[in-house]
């Protein structure tokens, strides 16, 4: 026979100065919730504009810190993707466009993929998996919230 434990817990009441729902909108909530995050994970806005990262994501893809990137495009902030090949040349236009966090925001749908990261102290390259999903507002693509984890 099954046994099952249930437990009860005190109900959560927002107290003076705690926001409401109605006072976030989506992207405001995704962004609290990845600044804070112990994972490695990014948003971004539609024009691919920085709005949250991780600490734990700055350190796998090499970057500074999150107050250095917010605002930054996400490709002006210090992020260097390298192809598989072995000569390890920079990924192109059309390359880039095909990253897991902007194919979401193109397409409107999840994303997934392999990133190759240069290490910016001259070290060995990082390969990442990134999922990457797309956060709407008010029905539309306002930008793309993608998890990142070491293969």
């Amino acid at each position: 026979m099954a046994h099952v434990e249930l437990s009860l817990s005190e109900v959560f009441a927002p107290t003076t100065g705690t926001p409401t729902e109605l006072e976030y909108d989506n992207i405001g909530r995704w962004s609290a919730t990845v600044s804070s995050a112990d994972e490695p994970c990014l948003l971004i806005d539609a024009q691919t504009r920085v709005l949250a990262v991780s600490a734990a994501g700055c350190d796998l893809l090499c970057l500074g810190t999150p107050e250095e990137l917010i605002g930054l495009p996400l490709l002006d902030g210090g992020l260097r993707l390298l192809d598989f090949t072995a000569n390890r040349g920079e990924l192109t236009e059309p390359e880039i466009d095909k990253i897991p966090p902007l194919l979401a925001l193109t397409s409107g749908r999840l994303a997934r993929g392999l990133l190759r990261i240069e290490s910016a102290a001259g070290g060995s390259d990082a390969t990442v998996d990134a999922v990457s999903t797309p956060v709407l507002a008010a029905g539309a693509v306002a930008g793309s919230l993608t998890f990142f984890s070491e293969v």
